[in-house]
């Protein structure tokens, strides 16, 4: 019997573990083909709200931001590029030249979900790679015009969002709500709104957490259901 499983995944675009972490959460819903069926939800939230126009470069912002060496943000790159390629997902060698802020990126985000769960994937997706893999800024229109386009979206509707403030309202909304929940890191992995996977954990950690919630929620259900308090 395959159990359906909620997962909203709350996250922001700069965020490199959560590439990973979605890459991970990927593999481990395609090991669980035919046990889950999982309803996937991207939500909002931003690493660096206050980030002006133009963004900052990342060298200077992660040395203020954690007080890291050139040489520690190197080798944490490093390690960031194995974790993306075990799980399929490719960070330019380069790097990220420059952090930015996403808020636009998650309007076009909130949007996407409005035409649909697959297509909200697809952008998130297109996003991540737009930044991580092509070195693309998400600050750029152009870009996440092209991004919405490559979800299969309507590029003259996402102009039209990005030219106006359609759904910031609604975006802040969620942020709030998330943040008022407790989280404050990412990628936050909340699970039937009940159970939370913190961090870009590797398919496996994915794999047996699924496992073990859908497990979980057929006892539940058995247990509440009227046959079963009937006996039958």
């Amino acid at each position: 019997m395959t159990t359906p499983i909620k997962i909203d995944f709350v996250s922001d675009v700069s965020c490199p573990w959560c590439a990973i972490g979605l890459a991970s959460l990927e593999t481990a819903l395609k090991r669980l083909d035919g046990e889950v069926q999982a309803t996937l939800h991207f939500e909002p939230f931003e690493l660096n709200p206050g980030m002006p126009p133009g963004g900052q470069d990342i060298t200077e912002h992660l040395t203020q931001k954690y007080r890291s060496t050139p040489e520690q943000q190197e080798a944490a790159r490093d390690a960031i590029r194995e974790r993306g390629r075990a799980v399929g997902f490719e960070f330019r060698k380069e790097g990220r030249g420059r952090i930015y802020n996403t808020f636009n990126a998650h309007r076009l985000l909130h949007w996407a979900a409005i035409e649909g769960d697959e297509r909200q994937h697809a952008l998130k997706k297109a996003l991540l790679g737009a930044y991580f893999t092509d070195g693309k800024s998400p600050e750029d229109k152009d870009v996440l015009v092209g991004a919405a386009t490559q979800a299969g979206l309507d590029p003259s509707r996402a102009q039209e969002i990005l030219d106006s403030n359609e759904f910031a309202d609604a975006v802040r909304e969620r942020e709030s709500f998330f943040q008022q929940q407790g989280i404050n890191a990412v990628p936050a992995v909340i699970i039937n709104d009940r159970y939370l996977i913190q961090g870009g954990q590797p398919p496996e950690t994915f794999e047996e957490s699924l496992r073990q919630i859908a497990r979980d929620a057929g006892t539940e259900d058995e247990e509440d259901s009227p046959g079963q308090a009937a006996g039958l």
